[in-house]
């Protein structure tokens, strides 16, 4: 598919997502829907890692539309977002996928002051993670007996947006250190030579050396989780944007040939390029929306040699996404259908899932000509 022939059906793709969305707005309002059953979207707490996806969506529309409903319940959502950043203790690493697409977005597009503040508070909650002597920013709190205090994911690259966005708003080059100093130690820990990538690698907390990695959501350590594998195409891909070091650059581009080389030929990838066996199996369309969104930013940065091979796999994903995945003609509140969570813990498996949601309307909404601000 050449660029040329996206055209007609990219807009009738949007127009749809975009009425959806409003229909939607109506419907959850200032909630944050994470999966759908049966149709509807079940609600998550204002500190999950997915609270941010459902403003994201709102002000993504807003933008082309002015739909003043999306722009009131993004705001009153957050406004919610932002309590949680005194409450602190539930928070995590995730607060750039929480914030960015929140508070970021709200004061890219609105001018909002209290916004943009929320943006720098949870910029600085991020830094706070860093672990010095391993180079890594820690994720999530200690849960069911496990210490957490050494682990690091493959997931956070896409938080690292939020601190080289709080760098370039107040001038202060410490946030994008940091964050250069973790994509650097993924790009050495995380990152194979094939483009795939582990999904967590732990180190000793004190000293920084590294222990090894773990399976997380992919099937086994050394497999290649599929969303983890588009989060470090589409990852490494925005540490290009921010700080033009090439290293990042060819990084995105090994990952985004890993997963477009071993897609299926419906362009939706099994939750796991290395599972044994996909007999039964289910997909991971959200793998799929986030790649999708990650390749239009590399085909963004490199127009004039091989953006085209990028450009063309994008939409060729989100074309097969939107005619085998969609959910049209269906009393259904998710886009996507067939998005898997974490499969091993058979959570969220095989439903539509709210940031499967959102970076399928990115997708669209890039391959319409536009940029994607709020990371």
């Amino acid at each position: 598919m050449s660029v040329h022939e996206t055209g007609s059906w990219v807009d009738a793709a949007w127009e749809r997502t975009a009425a959806k969305i409003a229909r939607n707005a109506a419907e959850i309002g200032a909630h944050f829907p994470h999966a759908s059953f049966n149709g509807v979207y079940n609600s998550c707490p204002p500190h999950d890692w997915g609270a941010g996806f459902w403003p994201g969506l709102l002000w993504l529309v807003y933008r082309e539309t002015g739909d003043e409903l999306l722009r009131q319940t993004a705001e009153q959502l957050e406004a919610r977002l932002g309590e949680t950043l005194t409450a602190y203790d539930e928070l995590h690493h995730d607060v750039g996928f929480m914030f960015s697409l929140s508070s970021v977005a709200q004061y890219k597009l609105v001018g909002d002051p209290v916004a943009k503040r929320h943006g720098l508070m949870a910029a600085n909650l991020l830094a706070g993670r860093f672990n010095v002597n391993g180079s890594f920013i820690r994720a999530w709190p200690d849960w069911d007996g496990e210490d957490h205090s050494g682990w690091a994911i493959i997931d956070c690259m896409m938080n690292l947006p939020l601190l080289y966005w709080a760098s370039e708003e107040i001038g202060d080059p410490r946030y994008k250190q940091i964050a250069m100093r973790h994509a650097d130690m993924a790009l050495r820990e995380f990152m194979r030579p094939d483009g795939s990538a582990y999904h967590i690698v732990c180190f000793d907390p004190e000293t920084g050396a590294r222990q090894g990695a773990i399976a997380g959501q992919g099937y086994a350590a050394d497999s290649a989780w599929a969303r983890g594998t588009a989060w470090a195409l589409y990852g490494f891909a925005l540490s290009y944007r921010y700080t033009a070091q090439e290293r990042y650059l060819d990084a995105a581009k090994r990952a985004a040939h890993y997963f477009v080389s071993r897609l299926p030929s419906d362009k939706a990838p099994y939750w796991d390029f290395l599972l044994p066996d996909t007999a039964d199996m289910p997909r991971d369309t959200s793998a799929a929306a986030i790649a999708a969104a990650g390749l239009l930013e590399i085909a963004a940065h490199c127009i004039e040699t091989d953006g085209g091979f990028y450009r063309t796999a994008a939409a060729d994903i989100v074309r097969a996404l939107d005619e085998k995945y969609g959910a049209w003609a269906l009393a259904e509140q998710g886009l996507l259908l067939h998005a898997t969570g974490y499969y091993a813990k058979d959570s969220n498996v095989d439903v539509p899932i709210i940031y499967g949601d959102y970076f399928f309307a990115e997708a669209l909404f890039k391959l319409r000509g536009g940029a994607a601000l709020f990371w």
